[in-house]
């Protein structure tokens, strides 16, 4: 009985320093604002999304106004962002329409998905390349405009920001902010 005692606290030992060494929870510390200036936006040369990565000359807004509903906007990091650290974003978008009036923030008007991997899968829901993907940016439904923003998936770095116009008036999106930290975030 005594052996199996022992034997009982050293497997619960070796789970206890298992579970505090896998990353558990990210280390606290200060946001990491994404510099927009150093972003670039790229053609995808056809309807399913796949990158040529021609820079289109524009950086967070896109240089063509959208045509239809959930039109890609691409847009890739200067080089992958290390969020290691970190287990929560918040992002922030205007929508425009094709006269150029800023439309009122709310549900239906973008989406935006986080890209792990810029060549790899960009769409579909659940994909293992999405650190995240969310509905209703900047919509009261949408949190992850908000300063608790929304969890991302574990992962070490992201190449790319792909937003989405949920909304045929919605011409033109401008990103204005990402925003990766762990907990709410204080402007």
């Amino acid at each position: 009985m005594k052996k199996l005692s022992v034997i009982f606290a050293i497997v619960t030992a070796l789970l206890i320093i298992g579970c505090a060494s896998s990353g558990g929870s990210a280390p606290a510390g200060e946001p990491l604002i994404v510099d927009l200036s150093k972003l670039k936006q790229v053609t995808l040369e056809d309807p399913d999304g796949e990158a040529n990565y021609t820079p289109t000359g524009g950086t967070v807004t896109n240089v063509k106004p959208f045509v239809r509903n959930y039109q890609p906007f691409l847009i890739l990091f200067d080089e992958p962002i290390n969020v290691s650290g970190y287990t929560r974003a918040t992002i922030n978008c205007k929508y425009f329409s094709a006269e150029g009036e800023e439309i009122k923030q709310g549900d239906g008007n973008a989406m935006v998905s986080l890209i792990i991997d810029p060549a790899g899968e960009k769409f579909s829901d659940g994909s293992p390349n999405l650190a995240l993907k969310e509905l209703n940016v900047g919509g009261f439904s949408g949190i992850v405009s908000s300063p608790r923003g929304v969890r991302i998936r574990k992962t070490d770095t992201i190449g790319a920001v792909l937003l989405q116009n949920s909304n045929v008036g919605v011409k033109f999106i401008e990103l204005t902010e990402i925003v990766f930290h762990n907990g709410d975030f204080e402007r």
